[in-house]
């Protein structure tokens, strides 16, 4: 049986973690976060699902720490998936899996490489987003694409609505382009960076409303950053609204 260790969180990551196991992939083990006490947990627990099918599980501050990679060296699994983890895979993982390592990434690559993927495109504008699985190499975001699937972002869609839409595209990517990675069949399509740009995170301060801006661009803003997330605001005299 081909196997898999999976670094995971999030909605995508619950999503992404049943794919493969809808698959029948042996997933030797589940690398995932402790939820942070002071964040708003609105989204799915990959550490319930984990639990919940008898999954080996493990939640290490650092996954890249040297005891880390011991363990999954050990396991010599064939593919090294990361569906939503927060923290970059060093070299020395990346080299473990014996038929490689991907990550399914928010946004239709080269184009919003980096963090918060989707945040990003609504509050830029974007009419449609989407979901990448690509090869994981050590620049982030930069490996040859497997496949990716676009969806639409409304003029009036809120990033939690389109994160829905991504979530769904990402599950569908991984069905879909999964068999041919067990066959050796894939097709990769390397990335054509000058095609895209690279985005940062976003801090709950990033939502002030500057109103320089167009009308425009503020309600973008304002769709990009609604709850779940912080939220936009701005500060008449000592007032914030």
């Amino acid at each position: 049986m081909t196997s898999a260790v999976v670094f995971a969180y999030h909605n995508v990551g619950v999503r992404c973690l049943s794919v493969l196991l809808a698959q029948g992939m042996e997933v030797a083990l589940v690398v995932t976060h402790r939820d942070n006490r002071g964040e708003t947990i609105w989204f799915d627990s990959v550490e319930a699902l984990a639990r919940e099918q008898a999954l080996p599980l493990i939640a290490p501050a650092n996954a890249n720490d040297a005891a880390v990679v011991a363990q999954i060296r050990q396991l010599q699994p064939d593919f090294l998936f990361s569906f939503y983890y927060r923290n970059m895979l060093g070299a020395e993982l990346l080299a473990l899996p014996r038929r490689g390592a991907y990550n399914l990434h928010g946004s239709l690559l080269p184009k919003y490489r980096g963090r918060v993927p989707v945040n990003w495109a609504v509050i830029m504008g974007e009419r449609e987003t989407g979901a990448t699985l690509h090869q994981m190499v050590e620049k982030p975001d930069a490996g040859g694409i497997v496949d990716q699937q676009a969806v639409p972002i409304g003029p009036e869609d809120t990033a939690a609505e389109v994160f829905g839409k991504v979530t769904d595209a990402a599950a569908l990517v991984l069905a879909r382009a999964l068999p041919g990675l067990i066959a050796g069949s894939a097709r990769i399509t390397p990335q054509d960076l000058s095609k895209g740009s690279y985005f940062g995170g976003r801090k709950p301060e990033d939502g002030r409303i500057d109103w320089t801006k167009s009308a425009h661009e503020v309600h973008n803003l304002v769709r990009g950053v609604a709850p779940p997330y912080p939220g936009a605001f701005t500060r008449v005299g000592a007032m914030t609204l």
